[in-house]
């Protein structure tokens, strides 16, 4: 197959994005990447680029004429829907009605959107309970990259795209609405399953809108419980939750943004801190792993089992962001998780994103973000902590795509077994920060000093395989979350008796806390400058990310020589 020069043209270099971008190199291709800023500057961008192909794997904006009426360079859209499926809300939509199958498809861009003629086509089953953003980095990420391989090489081949005809009884899909607020809304006196419902088909953006506590607020994250009330009273808190009446059971609600008054901005936060002044007369029920190892309860953020030798600890934190507080539940939970006569200690996460590291949304709300930032780099230093002196062999599953100090917090084990098709950031420097949670000991002693120091340095994403072969990781499971969990529990069983793992086994006994400790201290200095005195922007970079900030441009190394070298030329 012939390379290819491609551009991805995006509104934000997003998980889908980056495993475009990973995906066409390891094929053999040029991806470069173009963020949409204003129409003229991307036009001008793409148009002397001397691309092949274009292709929109996470694109808001539409398409300017001047690009899709290019046919000698077409522009292709990763649409996350099936054949015929028109619209802004397709994941919402099809997540409201229960569908049992639902699809991407690729499909050229012309004057009408998502009207154009298609390139491939992907179709999936639809498990009822996931939320959009476990549907959108799961089945749809992974159908999607299936129709740009697919697409790639129709191209070379010449292929002509097929235009939609609904008058083809095989277009099951048809134009929907943008879905509004009306259509998501609720009752908490409607059943917890339906009211569950509404708030996954609106998970990540744009959260329904609902009442509570005498307010307005938009609510993310809910989980069934049992418990039963007055529907829409708050009965119980616990960690960052509070938990909600509804018209059957209950539902704990786990992040919230306040309904923002003319000119205002808000953006998300764990519940209990949006409702911290309201909360003063709620029971609050405090269940931990250190007082209920092994509860029934449904809604547990940080939970144990034990299956053989293996001591198995989950840790499911919202988006994968570890506040202060989240972190030192986390500490409580390892050291009665280490203070078990198991052989293993096996950390994964849950179904969202391994972890990203600090919780940039606290940080950003708190009355001194620089001193609540300081707090929480410190709190997840105790994690990593607990794992580089652990009397067990340490396993790390990384269930789901980690950034930054959420890559490090994996490499803290002895031993990372990733789930296949996952995306790592190994680094900090994109965020003005210098980085700790030991990444100064625990990623060169993966890769070697070299290397730590270009992946840090270059800011780019690592997949899975990268990872394995650079020996961040051990070994790749499957890619179906389920069978990842199988997989992970047999292996972790196995590491203490397989021989290829007998150099780890020798190396823990020779650990060298000395030199563990001095890294924390090195680094902690770096951050201390960067997080209390703002060395490299780290204040102005955190508020742009929680305001969601749309970029000015396109980072210099998301773009690739060919690229740059023909505007330079063209303009010259």
């Amino acid at each position: 197959m012939r390379s290819l020069n491609i551009i991805l043209l995006s509104s934000a270099f997003n998980g889908l994005t980056q495993r475009a971008w990973l995906e066409l190199r390891e094929a053999g291709h040029s991806p470069s990447v173009v963020l949409f800023t204003d129409e003229q500057a991307v036009c001008e961008q793409i148009e002397h680029s001397g691309a092949d192909l274009v292709i929109c794997p996470f694109l808001k904006d539409r398409v300017p004429q001047a690009l899709w009426s290019n046919t000698e360079r077409p522009v292709v859209i990763i649409h996350p829907g099936i054949v015929g499926d028109r619209g802004a809300s397709a994941l919402d939509w099809a997540i409201t009605n229960e569908l049992p199958s639902w699809g991407v498809t690729a499909l050229q861009a012309v004057e009408e959107m998502d009207a154009g003629p298609v390139w491939a086509t992907c179709e999936f089953n639809l498990p009822a309970g996931l939320r959009k953003s476990e549907l959108y980095n799961g089945r749809v990420s992974d159908a999607a990259i299936r129709c740009i391989r697919e697409v790639v090489e129709k191209f070379i081949e010449g292929f002509e795209p097929v235009a939609l005809d609904y008058a083809d009884t095989k277009v099951r899909g048809r134009l929907q609405p943008n879905m509004k607020q009306v259509d998501r809304s609720f009752s908490w006196h409607d059943c917890a399953r339906f009211i569950k419902r509404c708030i996954d088909a609106a998970d990540g953006q744009p959260g329904v809108l609902a009442s509570l506590a005498g307010g307005q607020y938009y609510v993310y994250d809910a989980h069934l419980d049992s418990r039963s009330g007055m529907p829409g009273e708050i009965l119980a808190v616990h960690d960052d939750a509070v938990l909600v009446a509804a018209g059957d059971q209950s539902l704990w609600i786990g992040a919230l943004r306040r309904k923002p008054q003319p000119g205002e901005e808000t953006f998300k936060q764990p519940a209990r801190h949006v409702l911290a002044g309201q909360l003063a007369e709620v029971p609050v029920l405090d269940w931990s792993i250190a007082t209920q190892p092994f509860s029934d309860e449904a809604y547990q953020p940080i939970r144990y089992r034990e299956s053989g030798i293996v001591g198995e600890l989950t840790f499911e934190f919202y988006n994968g962001a570890m506040s202060t507080e989240q972190c030192q539940r986390m500490v409580a939970a390892l050291r009665w998780a280490k203070s078990r006569d198991t052989q293993v200690l096996l950390i994964k996460g849950g179904r969202g994103s391994f972890s990203n590291g600090v919780h940039l949304n606290v940080i950003q709300a708190a009355q001194d973000p620089g001193a609540e930032a300081w707090a929480n780099i410190q709190a997840i230093d105790d994690v990593c902590a607990e794992l580089l002196t652990a009397r067990q062999l340490v396993v790390s599953g990384v269930t789901g795509n980690a950034g930054a100090g959420g890559v490090m917090l994996a490499l803290a084990a002895d031993i990372v077994f990733a789930r296949a098709d996952i995306v790592l950031n190994p680094h900090y420097k994109s965020m003005g920060l210098y980085g700790s949670e030991y990444w100064t000991y625990s990623l060169p002693r993966a890769v070697g000093p070299a290397m730590a120091e270009q992946l840090t340095q270059a800011c780019l994403p690592v997949s899975a395989v990268q990872a394995w072969q650079l020996g961040m990781v051990q070994e790749i499971g499957p890619r179906c979350p389920d069978e990842f969990a199988l997989w992970l529990l047999q292996r972790a069983n196995s590491v203490v008796s397989d021989p290829t793992y007998a150099a780890v086994r020798e190396r823990k006994v020779r650990v060298d806390q000395v030199l563990i400790q001095q890294c924390r201290e090195t680094e902690l200095q770096e951050m201390q400058e960067d997080m209390l005195y703002n060395r490299n922007q780290f204040a102005e970079k955190c508020r742009n990310f929680v305001f969601k900030r749309k970029v000015c441009g396109t980072p210099a190394r998301l773009i690739e020589e060919w690229a740059r070298v023909r505007s330079v030329e063209l303009a010259s």
